[in-house]
C-alpha cells in the first residue's frame, strides 16, 4: 500500500483501520470488505476520512471514523465517487449561496445558459 493512501496512526491510539466490524461489509451488495484498502482520505485529531471501494459493485463509502479513550465509531455515506474524485471535491472551493443563484439565473434564461455552455 502507498504512503500516499495510508498514513501512520499514532501507537498510543487504535488504528482506526483495525476495526474490522465497522468497515467489514459492502452495504449495496453485502460483499467484504477488506479494511487494509481503505484509503485515508485526511486525518484531524482524532477523526479519519476514509475511502473504501466495493471490488464487487464498484460503489464506495467515504467513511469518518471517530478514534477515542472509549473505542472507535464511525458514520458512512455510500457514495459513486473514486479515490481521486473525493481528493478533487475535498480540494476545491464550497458552494456559495450566490453561485446558486447564479446557476437558477442560469437555468431560467436559455441564451444565458447556452453561452455558458460554450
Amino acid at each position: 500500500m502507498s504512503t500516499t493512501a495510508m498514513q501512520m496512526v499514532p501507537h498510543n491510539q487504535p488504528n482506526p483501520l483495525d476495526s474490522r466490524e465497522l468497515l467489514s461489509a459492502c452495504p449495496l451488495c453485502d460483499a467484504s470488505y477488506n479494511p487494509m484498502e481503505a484509503r485515508v482520505l485526511g486525518e484531524q485529531d482524532d477523526s479519519h476520512l476514509l475511502h473504501i471501494q466495493c471490488r464487487k459493485c464498484s460503489n464506495a463509502i467515504l467513511a469518518l471514523v471517530l478514534v477515542s479513550s472509549v473505542g472507535v465509531s464511525s458514520v458512512g455515506l455510500v457514495t459513486d465517487l473514486t479515490f481521486d474524485d473525493a481528493v478533487k471535491f475535498r480540494e476545491i472551493d464550497e458552494v456559495s449561496a450566490d453561485d446558486v443563484l447564479d446557476v437558477h439565473s442560469l437555468l431560467d434564461d436559455d441564451q444565458a445558459f447556452l453561452a455558458a455552455l460554450a
